[in-house]
């Protein structure tokens, strides 16, 4: 008779030798795939795991009973007109913009207040923003700021005597 059907391990070594391989060329081969998907290029834009399960909001309290800290014509701008009038959205005039800006200012500062305090075309009243949080006073400041930034020569509104304590 003859040996074609015997088996190929003859010896104990060489059992060792197959056992041992069969259990790490496996994970080689796991550990290499692994290797050869993540090194592939990522775009420039990925995102941050920080930026992935960042909160959609959020809350911002407020000690009522601290004394209240007036914004620049600058900050009131950049927290509530700059959403329209950065990018000239709704045909708001942008920005900067003097051509845009002349016959606005050329009306006069109470017709701008008006505007600002009542709303004007796809603007609404006090540009959207919340009275409790910005006054009538901050919101003239933006106006004069946006106003100056086009060319006008609009002085700095004065700040309102609070009312004395009974």
């Amino acid at each position: 008779m003859s040996n074609e059907h015997g088996s190929l391990i003859k010896s104990p070594k060489q059992m060792i030798i197959v056992v041992v391989a069969s259990f790490f060329v496996p994970l080689l081969i796991i550990l290499l795939l692994m290797v050869f998907v993540n090194s592939g290029k990522r775009g420039e834009n990925t995102a941050t795991t920080e930026q992935l399960i960042k909160p959609v909001a959020q809350l911002n309290f407020k000690d009522a009973s601290a004394p209240r800290e007036i914004q620049t014509g600058e900050q009131v701008y950049k927290a509530v007109c700059s959403s329209c009038h950065a990018s000239g959205a709704a045909g708001a005039p942008k920005f900067g913009d003097a051509a845009a800006w002349s016959p606005r200012i050329a009306k006069g500062y109470d017709s701008l207040m008006t505007s600002v305090l009542k709303g004007k075309n796809a603007m609404p009243a006090r540009g959207g923003s919340n009275p409790a949080d910005i006054s009538d006073y901050e919101l003239s400041r933006a106006v004069v700021y946006m106003a100056n930034a086009a060319g006008g020569k609009l002085p700095e509104p004065k700040e309102p005597v609070a009312a004395p304590a009974k």
